[in-house]
């Protein structure tokens, strides 16, 4: 599905269904150097038991034209102005990564027009090192590699993340190499990364929200830490949200580690 946002095309996987503004919609967000298909699962169970799915690609990164955001909060912008342009006016917001940290700043803002919250992989402040920074920029082949193997407990995924004999690492190597190929005019993955390390407003978001929040985290995430977790679930549970708190037993991409344990918890959190 294509739609005009801030005057440039956006492209945005419904799950193999035709969009209807006027079901319970979900917005799933994707990380640094990723697009709308590292939810392929996820997305299309939820399309076919009654949800509204709309798994978008970031600006300027794939199918998606316009200026690739350089900040959390630009990005934030981007996802009210994508609720607008599809006509949505409540939604559940679904982020991993760099994702999670855009829900978050969306759902401050946009309070109760978001349902529901939910942070895969999310970490606060989610700093980044600054030779890993420096690889993104200088040498992103080099700071590929090295996050493909951080970001993962196992090279083996199983057969219900992206079918029997998947190579899981050589199939986000590509993943990783299309996106930043897709935009030529600027690094995605060195702005991405510096958009998550500036990023400064966690708490205020946090505050802000009305709904209830999710933190679905990797127990051996080596690249957000789940116990840099911990400050946001704190927060959260002191400001008497509803909180909610799953750790698998995988790494940094719970959505085909774990594929259908990530399904079950965001569809049992959804209702």
């Amino acid at each position: 599905m294509e739609l005009t946002v801030n005057g440039a095309r956006t492209y945005c996987y419904t799950g193999g269904k035709p969009f209807d503004a006027a079901k319970p919609t979900v917005v799933m967000i994707h990380g640094v150097l990723n697009d709308h298909s590292v939810w392929i699962l996820q997305s299309r169970y939820l399309a076919h038991h009654g949800w509204n799915v709309l798994a978008v690609d970031l600006p300027g990164h794939c199918r998606s034209a316009g200026e690739a955001p350089s900040s959390v909060e630009e990005a934030a912008d981007f996802i009210a102005a994508l609720l607008d342009a599809a006509g949505v006016q409540h939604a559940a917001l679904v982020g991993h990564s760099w994702g999670s940290l855009i829900a978050l700043e969306t759902a401050g803002r946009l309070k109760d027009r978001i349902s529901h919250l939910v942070l895969v992989g999310t970490a606060y402040p989610m700093q980044v090192s600054q030779a890993l920074l420096d690889a993104s920029l200088h040498q992103p082949e080099r700071a590929l590699k090295m996050i493909n193997v951080f970001s993962r407990s196992t090279l083996a995924a199983p057969p219900s993340a992206l079918g029997p004999g998947t190579w899981v690492y050589g199939a986000s190597l590509a993943l990783g190499r299309r996106v930043l190929a897709s935009n030529r005019q600027v690094n995605v993955f060195h702005r991405g990364f510096l958009a998550c390390d500036r990023y400064r407003h966690g708490e205020e978001a946090l505050r802000a929200i009305t709904c209830p929040v999710l933190f679905l985290l990797g127990a051996q995430d080596q690249m957000t830490l789940a116990k840099n977790a911990q400050g946001l679930i704190a927060l959260a549970r002191d400001s008497g949200k509803r909180v909610e708190v799953r750790y698998l037993p995988v790494g940094h991409h719970q959505m085909t580690e774990a594929a259908e344990e990530t399904l079950a918890a965001v569809r049992n959190f959804l209702g």
